[in-house]
């Protein structure tokens, strides 16, 4: 299981990159006491059999990770929102994509750390792979708002697995984070 909110979604993210998706859509939308975060991709997807499955801790598709026999991304996320009385949808058509919305209760007390936004974002914006991701991010409590394209940022840092452009990549993200 994730230590964070933010390592468990990135986890999430990463399925999407995984299932080829050529284009993924986050919204992270935070209030004082709640965390709305909605994933969409057009990726492989699933049919309504897999849907089912892959809520199973003891289901893996044995394809992505060949000696792995359980796959707990999604039944740990579920698992997380459930029982801080969130809540979590998955819908998906297989050759279309996935759509996730997620639900997290920030003030229930077994809700794990948020964790850092910066850092998942740099490990979004840097995994490698020829596709588009938009962050869109909305903190209600600090009124701050904004929206980061990766192939904008290649376009202006160029390969974001280089050091020196990662470097500018976290200054670039966390000067978003500061309040407005």
């Amino acid at each position: 299981m994730h230590y964070t909110l933010c390592d468990s979604i990135l986890d999430l993210y990463q399925n999407s990159v995984e299932a080829n998706s050529k284009n993924v859509i986050m919204d992270f939308i935070q209030s004082e006491s709640s965390l709305i975060v909605n994933i969409k991709d057009d990726g492989k997807g699933m049919d309504s059999d897999t849907l089912n499955r892959v809520k199973d801790p003891f289901y893996t598709d044995g394809i992505k990770h060949k000696n792995r026999k359980v796959g707990l991304g999604i039944p740990f996320i579920i698992q997380t929102a459930e029982m801080t009385d969130g809540s979590f949808n998955l819908k998906s058509v297989a050759g279309k994509g996935t759509e996730l919305n997620i639900v997290f209760n920030l003030k229930h007390w077994d809700t794990p750390p948020m964790g850092s936004i910066v850092d998942m974002l740099i490990s979004a914006m840097s995994m490698d792979g020829d596709f588009e991701f938009v962050f869109n991010r909305e903190d209600r409590e600090r009124e701050l708002e904004y929206t980061v394209s990766r192939a904008e940022l290649i376009d202006v840092l160029g390969d974001l697995t280089r050091v020196t452009n990662m470097i500018l990549l976290k200054e670039f993200i966390a000067s978003q984070e500061l309040d407005n």
